[in-house]
This record gives structure tokens, C-alpha cells and sequence, in this order.
């Protein structure tokens, strides 16, 4: 009895070889950035793949005082002097009150939003003195802010400890002067762009918990 030897069709070789194989990237995939994450795209869009960013609570009728990371894992990283967040700590959270196609009534209207949202100092102040030790800050906390990394005109989660930490002053602060950071600036800007619809909310959100530092270039609103 002959065996007969029967060619394996160029195609069907060519899937078999494929299938125990990954693919190699693709051309014009998202190049990364700081830390990994992905870089905004020219657009101003989300880039794909980036990391999807936490879902807090959203506004709560009754805040309580959240728990914090515990003292000394956190650390500050720094840009040009700027102190920016510990991304493993704080890697930031959105409220599920603010989308898209909801921004004409919450944090696009003209007054009110935050001030209606914003936790009482009777539960900041104590999460302030919590995560002042999370990031091992010595100064003095007058002079830094207890921040929402997205802040809340750009749906930031009013009270997720994932959301919030305390931002050193800038370089140069004169001590005893109150808060005053360039990190303001940035969030005021990237809300009028995202209520003129220059800049998609989730592209904002990306861009602050990425970098506050260069959120504004990498969307092209420097």
C-alpha cells in the first residue's frame, strides 16, 4: 500500500504558522509616553489603550472620611520643579455624574456645580493630615493644597481617596503665604476647552492624570 503525500496549501500553511504566533505591532500604534501611558492624540481624543481611569461614587448626600494610603508608600515625582502625584497612590477617579452628554448640566452650567459637591472641611481636614503622611509631606499644610487630581470642574470624584492628595507648593513659595500652585491654571483651562468643545471630557481627564504639567500642550491648548 503506497502512502500518497498530499501538499499543504500555501494559505493554510501560512495560517498555521500565524496561529503560534503574535502578531508584530502595527504601524501608527500609540507611542508611549511618561510612565507608559500612551500620548494624547493630535485630535485631542483619548489615545487608544490608554489606561482606563477609576469610577468613583460619585456626589454623596453624606460624605465620611475616606481611608488613605498608608504612611510613607507614597512618593512625589517632580517635572521641572513641579511636584506631580505618585500614579500607583493617586491614579485619579471620575465621577459617574459627569459624561459627555451631560456637561451642559452639570460642570459646564454656569454656577454652582463644585460648591454643591464639594466634601465639608470636617472630612477633608482629617483626610488632608492622613495623606500628608501617605507622601511623607513635613511642610506646613496651609501652604499645601489637599487636591482633586481630576478636579471637579473636569468630573473628578469628589471624595475617592484615589482622586486626592496633597500637592506640595510650587518652587519658590514663601512660606506661610497660603496655597498657590500652577496647577489651577491648568485645570481652568482644560474645563473652558472641554465646555466650548474644543477638547472631549475623557481626553481632558486623560490628560491631567497623565501629566498635569503638559496637559495643555499635548492638547494643543499651550
Amino acid at each position: 500500500m503506497h502512502l500518497v503525500r498530499r501538499a499543504v496549501p500555501p494559505v493554510l500553511l501560512s495560517g498555521l504558522l500565524l496561529a503560534g504566533c503574535s502578531s508584530a505591532p502595527q504601524s501608527g500604534s500609540d507611542t508611549p509616553g511618561k510612565n507608559g501611558t500612551p500620548a494624547a492624540g493630535p485630535s485631542g481624543t483619548a489615545p487608544t489603550g490608554a489606561a482606563e481611569i477609576p469610577v468613583g461614587a460619585g456626589p454623596q448626600k453624606t460624605y465620611t472620611v475616606q481611608q488613605q494610603p498608608a504612611a510613607g508608600s507614597c512618593r512625589y515625582r517632580y517635572e521641572k520643579g513641579e511636584p506631580l502625584e505618585d500614579t500607583t497612590c493617586t491614579p485619579g477617579a471620575t465621577s459617574p455624574a459627569v459624561t459627555q452628554a451631560n456637561l451642559a448640566r452639570t460642570i459646564c452650567r454656569k454656577s454652582g456645580y463644585t460648591k454643591g459637591i464639594r466634601p465639608p472641611e470636617s472630612v477633608t481636614g482629617p483626610e488632608k493630615r492622613a495623606n500628608a503622611a501617605s507622601y511623607g509631606y513635613t511642610g506646613r499644610l496651609g501652604d499645601a493644597e489637599y487636591d482633586h487630581l481630576i478636579s471637579l470642574e473636569l468630573g473628578g470624584d469628589p471624595n475617592d481617596a484615589r482622586n486626592l492628595w496633597v500637592e506640595p507648593p510650587d518652587p519658590g513659595h514663601k512660606t506661610g503665604s497660603g496655597v498657590n500652585n500652577l496647577k489651577d491654571p491648568v485645570e481652568s483651562k482644560l474645563h473652558t476647552a472641554v465646555c466650548s468643545g474644543k477638547v472631549p471630557l475623557r481626553a481632558a481627564q486623560q490628560a491631567i492624570v497623565t501629566d498635569w504639567t503638559t496637559a495643555l500642550s499635548k492638547l494643543g491648548l499651550a
